[in-house]
């Protein structure tokens, strides 16, 4: 039998933490979504003056990140360069900003950020998984 590595609580509160603190010290208002490998919610931020569609956004790309196995930013990435059919899948939110965190080259789960131009959204996931390793 195959064993796994998953987010604790620990890891989650740790993950919402870290992103809080990069998007608190650039000044961003953003919501923060932590999912299981599966894609499903374990945690959820949303900091004052982050749009409320954000939690559903963030979400979204939590979600995606967990169960496409990379970053959300690909994607995005291929849509605009030109496979306009992948808007058509049966996925939500395929923007930047929805990052898997890998471990051991197996994904355990993955954080989701919203609130902010894409790139701010992928600095704010990138330093969130970077803490946790």
């Amino acid at each position: 039998m195959k064993t796994k590595p998953v987010l604790t609580l620990d890891d989650v509160n740790l993950l919402l933490d870290a992103a809080e603190q990069e998007a608190t010290t650039n000044d961003w208002a953003v919501t923060i979504a932590v999912a299981d490998d599966g894609g499903h919610l374990l945690g959820l931020r949303r900091l004052d003056g982050a749009p409320p569609f954000s939690a559903g956004v963030a979400g979204e790309k939590a979600r995606n990140a967990a169960i496409g196995r990379k970053d959300t930013q690909a994607f995005e990435d291929m849509i605009n360069n030109g496979r306009t059919a992948f808007v058509t899948a049966p996925m939500q939110a395929l923007l930047a900003g929805g990052v898997p965190v890998i471990v051991d080259g197996q994904v355990a789960g993955s954080i989701g950020i919203s609130g902010v131009k894409p790139d701010q959204d992928v600095q704010v996931a990138k330093a969130a998984v970077a803490a946790l390793a």
